[in-house]
């Protein structure tokens, strides 16, 4: 899925603790950061936040109720 303007940092790695499956990250140049990692967090925002601004990220999650709590969290505006 396609996620953009994530304005809450913290929520939406809460969000993604509280998945029961793997959620990555896909990069610009097509590797996968397993976003359950708190050091692939903290590198994966450090590069996204590098230059300013937030580019449209590529998030996989892998079981269908995380899918859907994620969209949940975008749609909510990162307000839970």
């Amino acid at each position: 899925m396609k996620v953009q303007n994530i304005t809450d940092i913290e929520g939406f790695f809460k969000v993604v603790d509280e998945c029961k499956g793997k959620v990555e990250l896909v990069t610009g140049e097509g590797d996968r950061l397993n976003l359950k990692s708190k050091l692939s967090q903290y590198v994966s925002m450090a590069n996204i936040f590098s230059n300013g601004e937030i580019p449209e990220l590529e998030v996989i999650a892998y079981e269908k109720e995380d899918t859907d709590r994620l969209i949940k969290f975008m749609l909510d505006g990162g307000n839970n």
